[in-house]
């Protein structure tokens, strides 16, 4: 792990980026709600478009104003092709997993990606695992547990694919936020990498929805919005504001801070999601969630005041005064 990991600045300046990232990244739902249930969008369809259009949208806005950022070096191409690969994988996998499991349960499965990231980091990438950080990553799950409802019995009615999917996309996103760690690591900037990772992402989607599958449509459905001016508004801004937004500031947190720590920050995901539900859509939240979405707070900022007090251990005339 690098001295950096241990710098306070660096590491207030991670969990801002990375917080502001997560509560971004949290529209997405709205928006992807809307887009499935209301223009009844296939969900891999839509994670095909929304993937072309993050890539298109970011060579534009290089190629316009910082070209060198469109050279990865051919020395990372088949690293940032992995990268892409496992995105894609993230994408399939999570849909699928809504698709077998429904959603209570394809949540908490994708979000066990935090205690994957906690002993991948560790095993991987050297960083540090102790007892703090695992009862962090504890309290964290247990708050998506209750948020997403998956509480209830009559949730985890799963079959042997439907464990297999929601599995590998906890799996998946621990692996992808272990990427942008080591995409850090390996000095590629974090636009460049978000340019290729959802480049390559959306070619294997396309390959993806070639496969006939449940829960895979084909390419017969690539036009589905048709010419719905509002549902490709919608689809735009999800691809340019959240994804971006959230993905982006969330691969730059990557360079702060230990990806198990990125992760962790990133299961506020959908304690902020079902406030936005509440606001734009009229969701209710019960109490059970708003007690949730409080254990994940708690264990975010539990963890962000032990990294910050060790920091202050070793780094001592660079600690803050609060």
């Amino acid at each position: 792990m690098t001295s950096s990991s241990h710098n306070p600045r660096k590491l207030t300046q991670g969990y801002l980026i990375a917080f502001i990232g997560t509560i971004i990244w949290s529209s997405t739902g709205v928006l992807i709600r809307y887009l499935t249930s209301e223009l009844r969008m296939p969900p891999i369809i839509l994670a095909l478009w929304r993937d072309a259009i993050v890539c298109a949208a970011l060579v534009l806005l290089l190629g316009l104003f910082k070209r060198t950022l469109l050279k990865p070096g051919r020395k990372n191409l088949t690293f940032l092709v992995t990268y892409g690969f496992i995105l894609a994988l993230f994408n399939t996998t999570w849909t699928l997993s809504v698709y077998y499991n429904g959603a209570a349960v394809s949540t908490v499965m994708a979000y066990s990606s935090a205690a994957f990231t906690a002993v991948l980091g560790w095993w991987l990438l050297k960083e540090r695992l102790d007892a703090p950080k695992l009862a962090a990553v504890a309290l964290s799950l247990g708050g998506c547990v209750l948020v997403s409802g998956a509480y209830d019995p009559s949730a985890w009615k799963l079959n042997p694919l439907g464990i297999l999917t929601g599995i590998i996309s906890g799996v998946a996103f621990a692996a992808y936020s272990l990427m942008g760690r080591q995409a850090s690591r390996q000095g590629i900037q974090p636009l460049t990498s978000l340019t290729y990772t959802f480049g390559f992402a959306a070619l294997f989607l396309l390959a993806f929805n070639l496969v006939r599958i449940p829960g895979f449509t084909g390419l017969s459905d690539l036009m589905w919005l048709g010419n719905s001016l509002k549902g490709w508004g919608v689809l735009v801004l999800l691809a340019v504001g959240p994804t971006i937004g959230g993905y982006g500031l969330y691969t730059v947190s990557l360079g702060y801070l230990p990806a198990s720590i990125a992760n962790l920050i990133a299961t506020l995901e959908p304690a902020f999601t079902a406030v936005q539900a509440y606001l734009f859509l009229g969701e209710q939240m019960t109490v059970v969630q708003v007690g949730g979405s409080l254990i994940i707070l708690v264990a975010v900022l539990f963890l962000r005041w032990y990294e910050n007090r060790l920091a202050a251990q070793l780094h001592p005339a660079e600690a803050p005064l609060v």
